[in-house]
C-alpha cells in the first residue's frame, strides 16, 4: 500500500468517526475542535471529500 493510499484511508476514517458522532450525538467534533465551518474546517472537509474519492481507487486495486 502507497502512503498516498494510508493518509486517504486515515482520513477517510476521521471522517467516518466525525459523522458517526455527528448522527449518533449530534456532535460534530471537526467543528468542536477548529470552530464552525472556519478555514480549516473546510479545509478538512475537503481533504476528507478527496480521500472518499481515491478510496473508490482502492476498492479496484489489486
Amino acid at each position: 500500500m502507497k502512503i498516498i493510499d494510508k493518509i486517504a484511508l486515515v482520513l477517510i476514517i476521521i471522517g467516518a468517526i466525525n459523522w458517526g458522532l455527528v448522527g449518533i450525538f449530534n456532535f460534530n467534533l471537526v467543528d468542536s475542535i477548529f470552530g464552525t465551518m472556519s478555514i480549516i474546517s473546510r479545509i478538512i472537509y475537503a481533504l476528507v471529500g478527496i480521500s472518499g474519492l481515491w478510496g473508490i481507487k482502492l476498492l479496484f486495486d489489486d
